[in-house]
């Protein structure tokens, strides 16, 4: 997601951030910073306008103040792990529930939310319930859905495959054909920022679904690490080896990174004809080039795979955002009145506004108000109509894992590893 954030009376968490600098204090006896406020820590990108929106709203009537922090989603995790024990922690922060939040569960760090539920119905029953239940764990809820439930989507192009006669893939075989066009046109086939690791690893998640199903990860998630090195498996990994020695994203994609704009600049300028990317890319396109949101980015499904298990109406992504509350918060009733505008209509409408889907169960009466009332029903349609919504391998894991999963997508990516070095990597992950 984007590295920009435009806050109104937040105090900006930005690229400066160093351990040494701290958020204002939360924990311990120092909890809440100012007995006045609450701190809100968010990932850093564009969709940040909103927040900052809903923070000024909730403020217009509020005794206690909320405050917007933000951290770049480059480094977002790792100093969120950093912080979360320590006088330095937020009241309330985002994530992506699963297991990005289950060891701070285990750590006994996150406040219940049963009790703001029991009091408020409405902060359980205003979400769609199989992205609600995306944040419960060990039967407790532990999360409220914010932002959007984020599909992975291929972007592309249009004035670039136009001119070169091609249409969106609908499957393998047709986006190697779009590969070795666009390819021989001097084009980068498919706009890839490697240096992030997380863009890369959309591409297996999808081949793992579209060849195996939604039941081997599943099973993987589950603790049986023999499903990695079965015949599916390998049959995903051939398919991605088949994509890179095509030369499908370049040569220096371990060079490029969406953080820093990199991999979204080459498909807005036209040097590259797709980008696999979360739901968010609009937004994220829409803030910096707004004119080629408006009239060249368009948007697909990932293709099928022939003969592969998976049924090509699933879909791989994050479910939702959340927010999560920290136990230490010296203000339970503020934070709830602030969760209860999660599920607003101000907040749904300000949410369609910059391309994102919230889950809320008053989400479809306002699709035709949207920024992009076109694009915003393709991503309603895709994930109601999706068997299987498979969260991001590196959300669905606890935070352990991650750097293990990133390191074994880009090795095996740029050649680096082989099948079988892919393989043990991940069979040496430990599900939460």
């Amino acid at each position: 997601m984007r590295l920009r954030s435009r806050l109104a009376r937040a105090v900006a968490v930005g690229a400066a951030l160093a351990l040494a600098l701290p958020l204002a204090a939360c924990g311990g006896d120092d909890a809440g910073g100012e007995a006045d406020q609450i701190r809100i820590l968010v990932y850093g990108d564009a969709t940040n306008k909103v927040e900052t929106q809903i923070v000024d709203t909730f403020n217009k009537t509020s005794k206690v103040k909320a405050v917007l922090d933000t951290i770049p989603g480059a480094d977002y995790q790792t100093k969120l792990q950093t912080i979360i024990n320590t006088n330095q922690a937020p009241d309330v922060f985002f994530n992506w529930g699963g297991g990005s939040i289950a060891p701070f569960v285990k750590a006994n760090l996150l406040l219940p939310l049963d009790d703001m539920i029991a009091k408020d119905p409405g902060l359980k029953e205003n979400f769609l319930p199989s992205v609600f239940n995306s944040a419960v764990v060990d039967g407790k809820a532990y999360g409220i859905p914010m932002r959007g439930t984020q599909p992975v989507m291929l972007f592309y192009n249009k004035k670039v495959l136009a001119d070169a006669g091609l249409t969106p893939p609908k499957t393998w075989d047709e986006l190697l054909n779009a590969v070795n066009v666009l390819k021989a046109k001097k084009i980068t086939p498919i706009a890839l920022g490697g240096g992030d690791k997380w863009p890369t690893q959309m591409w297996y998640q999808y081949l793992y679904d579209r060849v195996a199903g939604p039941e081997l990860f599943r099973s993987a998630l589950g603790g049986d690490k023999s499903v990695w090195e079965s015949a599916e498996s390998r049959r995903a990994l051939e398919l991605m080896r088949q994509l890179t020695d095509a030369g499908a994203f370049g040569t220096n994609f371990d060079s490029v990174k969406w953080t820093d704009q990199g991999s979204p600049t080459l498909l807005s300028t036209g040097k590259a004809g797709f980008e696999l990317m979360g739901s968010w890319a609009y937004s994220t396109h829409q803030d910096s080039k707004p004119e080629f949101a408006k009239n060249d980015l368009g948007w697909t499904a990932f293709p099928s795979i022939p003969g592969g298990k998976g049924d090509p109406r699933n879909v791989a992504g994050n479910t939702n955002n959340f927010y999560s509350v920290l136990k230490k918060t010296k203000h339970p009733e503020a934070v709830a009145e602030f969760l209860k505008l999660m599920y607003s209509d101000e907040f749904v409408q300000a949410q369609l506004g910059i391309g994102n889907l919230p889950t809320t169960v008053n989400t479809e009466k306002f699709l035709d108000t949207a920024g992009n009332p076109e694009y915003s029903k393709f991503q309603f349609d895709m994930v109601k109509q999706a068997p299987s919504f498979q969260l991001s391998w590196d959300q669905a894991y606890p935070p352990a894992a991650t750097t293990t999963i990133h390191q074994a997508v880009q090795q095996y990516t740029n050649g680096r590893m082989d099948a079988d070095g892919f393989i043990k990597a991940m069979q040496s992950l430990q599900a939460g």
